[in-house]
């Protein structure tokens, strides 16, 4: 019981950080008018999650829905663990919502839908999914392996907010580049914003997949993960 606990304010707290630095430096850049909102929305992502993943991965790090899914699918967590972390996850997001909403100016809080994502006008339903999955295809692919691989360079949580930068810098004006389903379940449910809710949750989740599921049977020896990971051994 305790060590779910453990599990769970991990994911929560990382989570919550996440959401509360991204969103908040979407809606800091708004009141400030920044000249360059990209990269610095894109750097305030990259920056938390590298720092929250390498404080939580030690018993957690997922931090995203997208990648506890493709964890699930690839047999390395078990599907009850994965349900907490699930759980963590969309708590975590909805109460950093919350405390932007207490903090910022009324009138920012809605222009900016309290930091959450939404389809540029030109972007269609389905290119919407196809560049979230592309996007959050290299962000497991790089969880795979720079954090599950037992052989991958120990770089934290780095490489991980380094590749949620650039997917941001790429695809940010098209999508707001979530690649994360509670980063952008949060903030709508606050905001009561739920604009094409559906592509961050369908392309997240299917990018996670493909990526864990390519790692894990082309890149990954076939063994068991650390017991603090609540795995089941892997098939084959």
């Amino acid at each position: 019981m305790r060590d779910s606990w453990r599990h769970f304010i991990a994911e929560f707290v990382g989570i919550f950080g996440l959401v509360f630095v991204g969103g908040g430096a979407i809606m800091a850049t708004q009141l400030s008018h920044a000249e360059s909102p990209l990269f610095a929305v894109a750097a305030a992502h990259g920056l938390i999650l590298a720092i929250m993943v390498t404080a939580t991965m030690r018993i957690s790090g997922h931090l995203n829905p997208a990648v506890t899914i493709g964890f699930l699918v690839a047999r390395r967590i078990e599907p009850m663990m994965a349900m907490l972390y699930l759980v963590a996850q969309l708590l975590g997001a909805l109460l950093a919502a919350y405390a932007l909403k207490a903090l910022f100016p009324h009138d920012i809080a809605t222009a900016t839908r309290l930091g959450g994502q939404s389809l540029a006008l030109d972007v269609s339903f389905a290119q919407g999914i196809f560049a979230e999955a592309i996007a959050t295809f290299f962000l497991v692919f790089a969880v795979f392996g720079t954090a599950v691989d037992p052989h991958a360079p120990k770089v934290g949580g780095f490489a991980i907010g380094l590749t949620v930068t650039a997917d941001i810098l790429a695809i940010g004006p098209l999508t707001g580049a979530s690649m994360n389903p509670a980063r952008s379940f949060g903030p709508a449910v606050v905001s009561g914003q739920y604009e094409a809710q559906a592509v961050y949750w369908i392309g997240p989740i299917l990018g996670g997949i493909v990526a864990a599921l390519l790692y894990d049977t082309l890149f990954l020896r076939r063994g068991k993960e650390p017991a603090l990971h609540g795995p089941i051994e892997p098939a084959g």
